[in-house]
């Protein structure tokens, strides 16, 4: 029961940085929701160690998944399954309209 508490990411923890924020609206209302990580840091104007570090914390909460191809190639993408994640998505949608 410990583990299940300590690999989880309470909303004020993903709310409380503007950088993550940026992140998921960007993977949310992405046409494909999911994106290399050097374009997602352009898009999002962050710089790639600030971004890498921010999608740990969102991989964690489990509302973004990293897709490994090859060695080095990682595209990061909004898992559009997840409950959460879509209310997120409703909600970035909503406030667009």
């Amino acid at each position: 029961m410990e583990s299940e508490s300590s690999s989880r990411v309470d909303i004020e923890d993903i709310f409380s940085s503007r950088g993550r924020i940026k992140i998921l609206k960007e993977l949310a209302t992405s046409k494909s929701n999911e994106l290399p990580i050097s374009e997602l840091c352009r898009r999002v104007g962050l710089n790639h160690s600030s971004t890498k570090s921010h999608l740990k914390v969102l991989i964690k909460s489990g509302l973004i998944e990293e897709k490994t191809y090859g060695t080095r190639i990682k595209i990061y993408r909004y898992k559009i399954e997840d409950l959460r994640a879509r209310s997120l998505k409703s909600l970035f949608n909503l406030w667009e309209s």
